[in-house]
């Protein structure tokens, strides 16, 4: 009886996360219908004409799709490397660090660009990499030429990855914070008897102990290869950086919503869902693989 009823509430427990599931992710599925046909809003979806492939192949033919995937990939592949670098990195330094006080406060620091929204960050970005700004300003004191960080196609990638790598790295340097407590500290004792340096400990100890969520990390970060950051590039870009900052997320918005192409857009959306499914799949079975993860 009281198993009968634990489940039962915890089934009216799920309820509304399932009754959100179904409304905002399962049901809107059905317009990806949108991607095969010559998509009217006055007519519907079900009374649009079928046009087939013809929305993936115009998709293909235009000059611009090879820039935008390899833009999306260059991008995200550059956001997952430098993203999980960071935080490991300063993981290891703050666990090296002695006073406890210390440690919260920097942690307190760094965590709190996780929090804003990208609106709010872009335009400090903006405003710090302006020409009058203060980035500009510190160049030309040390007798450089004033750069446009974010009108250059030099510059925009390197602004985007930098940018996205401060926001996050403090937050994801709770995930390795939290593996180096997992560390037996009997291994640092018996090493530091054994005349092991703080160099030699942290060599040999703290990142073989590190290398599993590194692993697995990274394997299922394969899974965001074509997510490469639509808020951020979406309030930082303009058409002067299209050539190496749109993706297919900014892409899919300026042609659905700006130009009213919702079939092509619908059609370039559900391809990188499908290349997304699979890249998940794949990083599933190599986290399995390699780092042991399971989910079922």
């Amino acid at each position: 009886m009281r198993n009968q009823t634990f489940i039962r509430n915890y089934h009216i427990m799920l309820m509304p996360g399932i009754l959100l599931l179904i409304a905002f992710s399962v049901i809107p599925m059905f317009g990806i219908v949108i991607a095969f046909q010559d998509f009217q809003p006055t007519l519907g979806i079900f009374r649009s004409e079928w046009i087939g492939w013809e929305n993936f192949e115009y998709m293909f033919a235009l000059p611009d799709s090879r820039s935008i995937f390899v833009n999306t990939l260059v991008i995200a592949s550059l956001k997952i490397v430098f993203g999980m670098a960071a935080p490991f990195l300063f993981a290891l330094l703050l666990h090296e660090v002695v006073s406890t006080k210390f440690k919260r406060i920097v942690q307190t620091i760094v965590y709190l660009p996780h929090f804003m929204s990208w609106v709010i960050l872009s335009g400090i970005l903006i405003n710090l990499l302006s020409l009058e700004g203060v980035v500009n300003q510190v160049v030309k004191f040390f007798g450089g030429d004033p750069i446009l960080f974010l009108q250059s196609n030099v510059w925009f990638r390197v602004v985007l990855v930098a940018s996205d790598v401060w926001k996050e790295f403090g937050f994801n340097t709770i995930i390795y914070i939290a593996a180096l407590t997992s560390i037996n500290t009997n291994l640092y004792e018996a090493a530091a008897i054994d005349g092991a340096s703080r160099f030699q400990r942290l060599l040999y100890i703290t990142i073989p102990g590190l290398l599993p969520t590194v692993i697995l990390l990274a394997t299922l970060g394969l899974g965001n290869v074509l997510n490469a950051g639509f808020e951020q590039i979406l309030n930082l870009y303009n058409p002067i950086v299209y050539e190496t900052g749109d993706i297919i997320d900014t892409y899919v918005y300026r042609a659905g919503l700006l130009e009213i192409q919702y079939g092509l857009a619908t059609a370039v959306g559900l391809l990188k869902s499908v290349v997304s499914f699979l890249l998940i799949a794949v990083s599933y079975l190599l986290a399995a693989r390699f780092a042991n993860y399971r989910i079922f």
